[in-house]
């Protein structure tokens, strides 16, 4: 399928925000800037978006490619992934306890991370499995574990 360039700008247009979000979310390594992250996942984007058939949600499409565009680029550089604060930051937590829990889900190995920072972001589990390609059951039972053990590491430390 031949891919439309304006049909794909207006993609881009409406899902910048999305994009940005997750780009953002991963440190790589310090020659890696946000921009040149949000470029390769453009590049990955306009790559696959002849592929796109609709069966998701756009915003659902986006993130996976996104999210595993930034986890290719991260293995390439042989860097672990890291989470930046949630947009429901609260600043009422120490900064101290803040630092804590993104170190615990920084140490958290994927497909887990991931389950993780989608549902901080407000994704359903439905959603959640199609971005990471697991059942529902299996993205319900990943993020019950992983988060059972989160707050055993932190209440911990």
């Amino acid at each position: 399928m031949e891919v439309d360039e304006k049909t794909f700008r207006d993609l881009i247009h409406r899902q910048r925000d999305l994009i940005w979000r997750v780009c953002s979310s991963y440190r790589l390594s310090a020659a890696w800037t946000t921009e040149d992250v949000f470029h390769e996942v453009l590049c990955d984007l306009w790559r696959g978006y002849g592929e796109f058939d609709g069966r998701s949600n756009e915003s659902t499409w986006v993130y996976r490619v996104a999210t595993n565009t930034v986890i290719s680029l991260a293995r390439k550089r042989s860097n672990q992934p890291t989470m930046p604060a949630p947009a429901s930051y609260n600043p009422s937590y120490r900064d101290d306890d803040y630092r804590d829990l993104v170190e615990l889900i920084e140490a958290t190995p994927e497909p887990n991370q991931t389950i993780i920072k989608a549902h901080v972001q407000g994704y359903g589990y439905k959603e959640i499995a199609q971005i990471t390609g697991l059942s529902v059951a299996a993205v319900s039972m990943r993020l019950t574990r992983t988060l059972r053990k989160l707050r055993k590491q932190y209440n911990h430390k």
